[in-house]
């Protein structure tokens, strides 16, 4: 079992950053791909970014360039560090852990899921 636990959302305005953690209680973290996903109101849960176990990333296209996953084992924490944030960046942001080895974009390949984070970017 892995809970998680995300922080760090918050109001801030367009083209701001903001840096969300999920920490992840349980055992063996390493041993887990995570990955981010957000939703906005009326609107499907999607993919954000991934980090595998070994660190290799991946992102959704809208997203490349301006966030960044990361992750640190010893604190059994992932990141997401998010830059010149847009008004289609608001939403729910949920942290998500699978014990699968690989890079996950659906939502039925997590396992595991935080309570969510909110983030709203103003313009």
């Amino acid at each position: 079992q892995v809970q998680l636990v995300e922080s760090g959302g918050g109001l801030v305005q367009a083209g701001g950053s903001l840096r969300l953690s999920c920490a992840a209680s349980g055992r063996a973290f390493n041993n887990y791909a995570m990955g981010w996903f957000r939703q906005a109101p009326g609107k499907e849960r999607e993919f954000v970014a991934t980090i595998g176990r070994s660190g290799g990333t991946y992102y959704t296209n809208s997203v490349r360039g301006r966030f960044t996953i990361s992750r640190d084992n010893a604190k059994n924490t992932v990141y997401l560090q998010m830059n010149m944030l847009k008004s289609d960046d608001t939403g729910l942001y949920y942290c998500a852990a699978t014990a699968r080895d690989g890079y996950f974009t659906r939502p039925t390949s997590y396992d595991y899921w935080g309570q969510g984070t909110q983030v709203t970017v103003s313009s």
